[in-house]
């Protein structure tokens, strides 16, 4: 019964607002990262992404720039780069793992965020953090447009990605821990080895004034680790494989998917 009801509602989303596949091929050739998408899998991605953008709220921030117009393919290129996390996930799966993102909100540039962490030896520390997004358990997804639009390179920086990394990271706690939900052929052990493993060798390369081998913002909290992972994992595989082969099989099985096997990788 739960079968047919899904599959009225589907037939019944396609006759209200047929897929515009004009729209998505547009998408994809303004974004080098959602173009190297398999064809075999661009099509089901530009489906998901199509259901996602009007599931979900896009605002703008009152300050934002009334000129900058987010028509139907800049609205399909921000949600694909979303579902690409859930790409290789089975519909359900997909759709569960995304329950919590209800809107994106665009802000016209980089905020700052007073900070304070619990260091290991129980002192507070206090700074204060630029960041070109934030995620929260229940609020929205909010993105700097000029990372947005800095986003969709094969570069490994994408701020959508490592916003929707954390609301992933969120589903079976209040804050991202770098731990999420891990299906059930992955075991909790080992992902927690080989973060651990990552996080200590980039310490290790800060303690020692060293480039870190991905962005060093992983190095500022576990789930920072876990997000620019993510990041790297999808917008530059082959920089992550190099750098911790371990860390990108591991993401391989959690994700489903390959993307150094993708086009022009």
């Amino acid at each position: 019964m739960l079968e047919r009801l899904r599959r009225w509602r589907e037939a019944r989303f396609a006759a209200r607002y047929p897929f515009p596949a004009e729209a998505w091929a547009e998408a994809r050739a303004r974004l080098p990262l959602l173009a190297a998408v398999p064809e075999a899998d661009a099509e089901r991605l530009g489906h998901r992404a199509w259901r996602f953008a009007h599931a979900k709220r896009l605002s703008r921030h009152p300050d934002l720039d009334p000129a900058i117009d987010f028509d139907v393919p800049a609205r399909l290129a921000i949600a694909a780069q979303a579902c690409l996390l859930t790409l290789g996930w089975e519909a359900r799966t997909h759709r569960e793992a995304l329950a919590g993102v209800h809107e994106i909100l665009i802000v016209p540039d980089a905020f700052h965020r007073r900070v304070e962490e619990l260091d290991e030896f129980g002192v507070m520390h206090e700074y204060d953090d630029e960041r070109a997004g934030e995620t929260s358990h229940q609020g929205p997804v909010v993105v700097a447009y000029p990372d947005l639009m800095a986003s969709g390179d094969r570069d490994g920086f994408n701020v959508v990605i490592h916003e929707l990394a954390h609301k992933l990271d969120m589903a079976n706690s209040l804050d991202a821990d770098g731990f999420p939900p891990l299906p059930g052929d992955l075991d909790p052990r080992d992902w927690h080895r080989v973060f651990t493993a990552v996080w200590d060798d980039l310490q290790a390369h800060l303690e020692r004034g060293e480039a870190t081998p991905i962005d060093d913002y992983a190095a500022s909290h576990p789930g920072e680790c876990f997000a620019v992972a993510c990041e790297y994992f999808f917008a530059a595989p082959q920089a992550l494989h190099d750098a911790y082969p371990e860390l990108y099989a591991l993401l391989t099985r959690y994700f489903r998917q390959d993307p150094r096997r993708w086009p022009s990788t």
